[in-house]
Parts: C-alpha cells; structure tokens; sequence
C-alpha cells in the first residue's frame, strides 16, 4: 500500500474516531491519531488471528477500531 493511501486512510480514521467519541482534532492530530491507530489495529487484528485481506475497507475499519481504541486509553489516562 502507498504513502499516500495510508496517509487517506489515517485521515478518515482519525476523523472517525474524533467525531466518534466526540473530541477535537485538526487535520495533523486526525492523521497522527488514525496512523498510530492503524497499527494498533494491525497489531490487534494479528493477536486475535483475524483473516484480513488486506482491501481498502478492511484497513479502513482496522485503522478506526485502533483510532478509536487509542483515543479512549488516552482519555482514560489523561483523566
């Protein structure tokens, strides 16, 4: 997968899951909170054995449980 398709997925992600839980971010938190998210759902995905084929789709909605997932430990840590 490109750069630039990582950087549209981690947009979208992050976006997501910014409007999901309701917190603000711009356009750079946005990417850095959807890439991070990214691998965070890669990362989840391979513990849980989870057969990802690796479409667009797919890694959008790994890439958004992670942002998600993210951004709600990070809340719960900052307080």
């Amino acid at each position: 997968m490109g750069i630039f398709l990582w950087i549209v997925i981690g947009l979208i992600a992050g976006a997501v899951a910014h409007r999901v839980l309701n917190s603000r971010g711009g356009f750079f938190g946005s990417l850095v909170v959807g890439l991070i998210g990214a691998l965070v759902g890669g990362k989840l995905a391979e513990i849980l054995k989870l057969n990802v084929t690796g479409g667009f789709i797919d890694q959008l909605l790994l890439a958004t449980v992670g942002a998600i997932l993210l951004l709600f430990i990070w809340r719960k840590i900052r307080g």
